[in-house]
Parts: structure tokens; C-alpha cells; sequence
């Protein structure tokens, strides 16, 4: 159908700019709207939402991984989108970081807050969807950790594919958290300590390890032993105060602590990264 009125440059371009949307795709939504800005701007909002729900299915491995600390909070967050190319756009590293700053401003915790929440006059969610509309890649909150504590560091990683967020029981010790964080972003910890640790994972390292016992031509009643002193390696490679300081080696992360303050210690961390 051809369009009733005429479509100037100047329109196209003012709804890029407003939108951030292709030229010949403002171009299209303004005809399609008949030269309303409003009813344009509708309209590629509309195809935004419609990339998303074609984009449900893809993988969203790439992306930003943020942490940022103000007082005594630290916010750990994850943008995720579809290649590394669109996570490296100034649009979108602009909004990861508008993001995760309206957490700080509106005290959020929880994913659904966020998401329900207003950033420059939409909700996040919609928000969301019409950079989908413009990345044309899927793009998603992955997610959204908050720590507080009386010392907190964040450590982001060189790339931003990695981050982690620790939070201490004593103030005043934040070169010591920084190593800590350090510490999780390289090592990856499943958990704080042995006492994290899940009962379903426990389990699972137990019959492993009776399996390996078996299959060595070990006698059955001694597996339980031998897998019960593999679970406590598993603990110590696997948990964040008991692993091996990578500093030093000779120090456990909690020994590493304690030459700080003999009561210091972590009472919560989290590590986001990518892919994983």
C-alpha cells in the first residue's frame, strides 16, 4: 500500500537517532504508521518484540559480565546477548552500565525488580527488547548477585568475561578481599566452604569416588573410606576457603585471612562467567 503522506530524510533520521534503529527500517515503520512519530516508534518496538520472541531459543553466551561496589554493597551483574561483536557496542556496554547503576540507585536485589523497574521512561523489560529489536540478537539479564558486608571489592576480569563480588566480616580490608575475589574469578569455587557444599554434590563425589576405589581393585569395604578422603581433596580444590591460596600456596584462602585478623573471614562471594 502506498503511503498516504510524504516521508522526509529528516523523519527517518530523527527516529534513528531517537531508536537507534536501521534507516530503511524507520523508514518502513514510519510509512507503515503514515508518518506518525509516536505510532512509528510503536511500531519498532513491535518488531523488537517479535526478534525477541524469534530469539528465544539462541544461546545468549556472550555478553558483560559487571561488578561494582558503593559503601557496603556490591552488585555483580550479567548482560548476555548472542556474539561478542554486540557486546562490545558502545549501546550496549552503555546500557549493562545504566543497568546496573539503577540497582544501586533503586536498591534492587532481585532479577524480577529489575525487570520491572523504569529506565528512561519504559520498564527494563521493554527496555530489553527494543535493543534486541535493534542488536537483532537475543539479550537477556543472566544475571544479578548482591553482596553487603563490612568490606566488599568487586573485580571484573581484563574483557569483562569474568567477574566475582566478596564481601568480608571486617572493614578495613579491601587489598585482602581483592585477592580473595581474585582468588574465585581464577579458581572458580562451587562454594564458600565444606559446609556450602550440597548434599546432592557430596553424594555424587562419594560414589564417585567408591567407583575409582572398586575399579583399582580395592577391597568394597575399604571404598567408603577411600572415597570419604577423596571428598575431602574434592573439598579443598573445589571450596573457596579451603583451596590453596594462589598467592601462596602454603596458606589455605582462610589461613591467608587470618594474617589479617585471626576472626577475619569471606561470608559470601559470587562469580559470574561467561558461557558458564
Amino acid at each position: 500500500m502506498e503511503a498516504t503522506v510524504k516521508i522526509t530524510a529528516a523523519q527517518v533520521n530523527e527516529l534513528r537517532k531517537q531508536t537507534g534503529a536501521g534507516m530503511m527500517d524507520c523508514k518502513k515503520a514510519l510509512v507503515e504508521a503514515e508518518g506518525d512519530f509516536e505510532k512509528a516508534v510503536e511500531v519498532l518496538r513491535k518488531q523488537g518484540q517479535k526478534v525477541a520472541a524469534k530469539r528465544s531459543d539462541r544461546d545468549a553466551a556472550e555478553g558483560i559480565v559487571l561488578g561494582k561496589t558503593n559503601g557496603n554493597k556490591a552488585v555483580l551483574f550479567n548482560l548476555s546477548c548472542e556474539t561478542d561483536f554486540v557486546a562490545k557496542t558502545d549501546d550496549f556496554v552503555a546500557f549493562a552500565n545504566g543497568l546496573i547503576d539503577l540497582i544501586f540507585a533503586n536498591g534492587i536485589s532481585t532479577l524480577e525488580q529489575l525487570l520491572g523497574s523504569s529506565y528512561n521512561g519504559k520498564s527494563v523489560s521493554e527496555a530489553i527488547t527494543e535493543l534486541t529489536g535493534k542488536t537483532g540478537e537475543k539479550i537477556e539479564v543472566s544475571g544479578l548477585e548482591v553482596i553487603e558486608a563490612e568490606t566488599v571489592v568487586a573485580y571484573n576480569h581484563p574483557g569483562n568475561r569474568v567477574g566475582t563480588i566478596v564481601g568480608l566480616n571486617k572493614g578495613g580490608f579491601e587489598e585482602m578481599a581483592k585477592d580473595v575475589a581474585m582468588q574465585a574469578a581464577a579458581m572458580a569455587p562451587i562454594a564458600l566452604n565444606k559446609e556450602s557444599v550440597s548434599d546432592e554434590v557430596i553424594a555424587k563425589e562419594i560414589e564417585i569416588g567408591k567407583d575409582l576405589a572398586i575399579q583399582e581393585g580395592k577391597p568394597a569395604d575399604m571404598a567408603e573410606k577411600i572415597a570419604q578422603g577423596r571428598l575431602g581433596k574434592f573439598f579443598k580444590e573445589n571450596t573457596l576457603l579451603e583451596q590453596a591460596f594462589i598467592k601462596d600456596n602454603k596458606l589455605s584462602v582462610a589461613q591467608y585471612l587470618k594474617t589479617g585478623d585471626p576472626e577475619l573471614t569471606v561470608t559470601a562471594f559470587k562469580r559470574f562467567g561467561l558461557g558458564s
